[in-house]
């Protein structure tokens, strides 16, 4: 996702808040076509590893492309939509995972 330019890159570990998953990965992309790249590149990348989404909503719209994954959600966001939803605040009593460097 760093590779297609996402920023303000979050993961949200909800195993003590909630059972729905496990993990939160939150970013944004700046315009429609960015937030489809970074929605492409995740998928790629996740599926190098074996990894393939239960399901994928909002790519057309790319506005917030959610690509849940069973144990872990993808979040892809324009910067209007992550700050109109703010998972961030909804989700406040989960901890904040460090991010290694790549």
């Amino acid at each position: 996702m760093e590779a297609k330019k996402a920023t303000d890159i979050k993961v949200l570990d909800l195993r003590a808040v909630t059972t729905f998953t496990d993990y939160l990965l939150i970013c944004s992309g700046s315009n429609p076509r960015q937030i489809q790249a970074i929605a492409g590149e995740a998928e790629k990348q996740l599926k190098e590893t074996g990894e393939r989404p239960q399901s994928v909503e909002g790519y057309d719209n790319a506005e917030w492309v959610l690509m849940d994954y069973g144990n872990f959600v993808v979040n892809v966001f324009s910067e209007k939509a992550r700050a109109y939803y703010d998972l961030e605040r909804l989700w406040r009593d989960a901890a904040e995972l460090p991010i290694p460097a790549a």
